[in-house]
């Protein structure tokens, strides 16, 4: 990929399969999931919804230049967030590449992260727009610190560990992710036990705590990831560089048949998929009016469901191949939104719940392992992890957008999931197509 000959800077190249080392990168899923849980998914999006609703019934807030829906805010937000991931994250992985530093890079997101999360205390109905530019900013530094994260993965260990590893590190963050949100739950519920008044104030802690949370156990893991995974190039000037770096990867990308086949695949079950995972909570609490209790209770019953979905995949995958272990579950999660469609009462709700619950954790660690797979020779992984994180990225803010779009246009938010079909028949085909091409092979191991 390069025509400069490479100096070792940095020392021996790390050891594949060293236990501490997969343990650490397992355990930042554990540190980092609570965002999604608490955050992205259960928490923040109710109390979003409740400060956003005025006395009367009205839930239109001032955005950008427009005024529009609480919901549609916070679904453009989610647009917003990814899109600057999505730009700027390729390009930094690229430096991060070609300093051999992944972890530095990685460790700048974490705490911005973090740090945006604990600042979402002062987010009330006084300052709405602190809590949309929070929000926003605590978004990037999820999206961005996963992808040096996951570009870890094929530096650190050898391919027969990828399915499990990545499904051990997404069962440490549903069970992460749980326990943390369960804490939560019985402040937001139950103040008085801790001497605290109703109101607001339990669910902004609970914002600090995930913070906390993230900053502290990712301290485990920044400890004892490498430094430096492989030869560090003499050339200091990284920005350009990384950007040398990022079109090289581009072009290699394009030559790949069955890696660019697979990334468009992604690309668009990713857009569905996310809408699913992000948007759960909006959908429970603005069209079905479920209790705020009753549906955080409910977005917790999907992550515990999560992590027996993350081993049923890798199970069901060393018998019958990742791509086709895949194909199912994007074919699930077009099901998935027909049932949506058609469902008004909460127990309705809450039976397609479990069922996303079982998929989501599926379709997350297998498309990681499978991407991992299917990654030619290289030591450059963050560049070619950063077309993946870009891939997603790219497709949840078409994914959102487009949701919102749809919803804004028509003041329905059942109308959207007709588009998260499309999305998903569009990823299975090319699903379909890799399988035909050149299948991968179930583990035999």
């Amino acid at each position: 990929m390069n025509s400069k000959p490479l100096t070792l800077t940095s020392g021996p190249l790390v050891e594949k399969n060293n236990p501490k080392v997969l343990n650490a990168w397992c355990l930042y899923d554990w540190a980092n999931s609570v965002y999604t849980l608490t955050i992205a998914t259960a928490v923040f999006p109710i109390y979003f919804t409740a400060v956003t609703t005025k006395p009367d019934g009205s839930d239109q807030i001032p955005f950008l230049w427009m005024t529009k829906s609480s919901s549609v805010v916070y679904t453009y937000s989610l647009s917003i967030a990814f899109l600057l991931v999505a730009f700027i994250s390729p390009l930094l992985s690229g430096i991060a590449d070609y300093s051999g530093n992944k972890k530095l890079f990685m460790k700048f997101f974490v705490y911005m992260g973090s740090i945006a999360c604990i600042t979402l205390y002062f987010f009330d109905s006084q300052h709405i727009s602190l809590g949309i530019v929070c929000f926003i900013v605590a978004s990037i530094g999820y999206a961005g610190s996963l992808v040096f994260y996951n570009a870890f993965l094929p530096q650190i260990a050898t391919p027969d560990r990828f399915d499990s590893l990545s499904a051990k590190g997404y069962s440490l963050g549903y069970i992460g992710s749980v326990l943390l949100l369960i804490m939560n739950l019985v402040i937001i519920q139950k103040p008085d036990w801790f001497g605290l008044q109703a109101g607001t104030l339990p669910a902004r802690i609970s914002f600090v705590m995930v913070g906390v949370w993230w900053l502290g156990f990712s301290a485990y893991s920044l400890y004892y990831l490498p430094d430096s995974v492989h030869e560090k190039k003499t050339d200091t000037n990284y920005l350009l560089k990384g950007f040398y770096e990022l079109k090289s990867v581009m072009a290699e990308v394009k030559q790949d048949a069955i890696l660019k086949t697979f990334l468009l695949g992604f690309f668009f079950y990713s857009m569905g998929f996310q809408c699913i995972m992000y948007l759960a909570g909006i959908f429970g609490a603005k069209e079905l009016k479920l209790p705020e209790g009753n549906l955080i209770a409910v977005l917790l019953i999907i992550q515990l469901v999560g992590i027996g979905g993350a081993m049923l995949f890798v199970y069901i995958a060393k018998k019958a191949g990742n791509l086709q272990t895949l194909s199912t579950g994007v074919l699930v999660c077009m099901l998935i939104c027909v049932a949506a469609y058609f469902i008004y009462t909460a127990l309705q709700f809450y039976i397609l719940a479990v069922i996303v619950g079982m998929v989501m954790g599926g379709i997350q660690s297998m498309s990681r392992s499978t991407y991992s797979r299917l990654l030619p020779e290289t030591k450059d992984h963050a560049s070619y992890f950063s077309f993946y994180e870009f891939t997603e990225k790219t497709g949840i803010v078409l994914g959102t957008a487009t949701y919102a779009f749809i919803e804004d246009s028509t003041g329905s938010r059942r109308m959207p999931l007709f588009a998260l079909i499309v999305f998903f028949m569009i990823g299975l085909f090319f699903l379909i197509r890799l399988i035909v091409y050149r299948p991968i092979p179930a583990k035999t191991t």
